[in-house]
């Protein structure tokens, strides 16, 4: 106890390295307003490396020393992604998970031309023309396309998929009207909503969120039991000693819940979560369930 209670003070003694996905994405963002914070209270660097999307940042981790020097900042796709296509690690037992850092509900936008002015009048739209309305998506297996899913499994409705392969173009057809309705990120469908070029129906959030107030969520709104958020965490390689995960998880709680942290995180759409250790390894094995219903009915493969 005592040689962990020294290791726990002398760490760090080396910059940390903070590995996620490519310069540009939601986790890039989020690291380095967590590595700036981290920087700041160690006195010693916090480094974010950016690598390719996909499986890389996962496998990168998973064999580096469990000595609390490399760390995962990783969204949905880092233990959704075995479930949709080959991964060289296992999300659950290769990683300790530190703190779900951040979450960002998706929402429900139509195109003003489609007369629904609710969740239950989609429904009812869909409903009554099976296969006739489309929701664009862009990339397979992220939380709008997900969140789409599951939105048609628990209505029972018929809609078409359109995929594309990056935001501008699917926000184009959408307010051209060339889809009807998409599920995404709210950063940037807020000023197309604000302008009257989309119409925002609900959030996917279990309760009503502060990127979009006055919002209702979609479970309260004509389906109960709904919710889809898409959600940043904090890993370390699995081995790593606990004292050394536990003083992580608390030092980077803190500069979440920092309130000019919180705010530049509002500003993009995304709300600070900080949980405890315990109840994110519970959200993974929840998310883990639950997603994987959906990804195996819908035969939605990444590969």
């Amino acid at each position: 106890m005592q040689c962990a209670h020294v290791s726990a003070q002398r760490y760090p003694v080396k910059p940390v390295r903070i590995i996620t996905s490519e310069v540009g994405s939601g986790t890039d963002f989020a690291s380095r307003l967590i590595a700036q914070g981290l920087s700041e209270k160690w006195n010693q660097r916090a480094i974010v490396e950016n690598r390719p999307s996909g499986s890389i940042p996962g496998e990168v981790v998973s064999t580096s020393a469990p000595d609390g020097y490399t760390l995962l900042l990783g969204g949905s796709a880092f233990w959704l992604g075995p479930l949709m296509r080959s991964t060289p690690y296992d999300p659950i037992t290769q990683f300790a998970p530190i703190t779900m850092a951040v979450y960002s509900p998706t929402v429900l936008v139509v195109h003003p031309s489609l007369p629904a002015k609710s969740v239950k009048d989609l429904i009812a739209i869909a409903k009554g023309k099976p296969g006739a309305l489309n929701y664009a998506s862009a990339g397979i297996g992220g939380a709008p396309h997900l969140a789409a899913e599951l939105f048609k499994s628990m209505a029972r409705i018929d809609v078409v998929r359109i995929n594309y392969k990056g935001g501008a173009m699917l926000l184009t057809d959408l307010m051209a009207g060339q889809a009807q309705l998409s599920f995404g990120t709210a950063g940037p469908f807020v000023p197309h909503i604000k302008a009257g070029r989309l119409r925002a129906l609900a959030v996917t959030s279990a309760m009503p969120s502060a990127v979009l107030p006055g919002l209702p969520t979609v479970a309260a709104s004509g389906l109960p039991g709904y919710e889809a958020i898409s959600i940043f965490g904090m890993f370390a390689p699995a081995k790593t000693p606990d004292v050394i995960v536990s003083q992580l998880h608390q030092e980077i709680v803190q500069v979440l819940n920092k309130a000019d942290v919180k705010d530049k995180f509002l500003s993009v759409g995304v709300e600070v979560a900080g949980s405890t250790q315990e109840q994110f390894a519970a959200t993974l094995k929840t998310e883990v369930s639950k997603w994987g219903k959906i990804i195996k009915d819908a035969g939605i493969r990444a590969d």
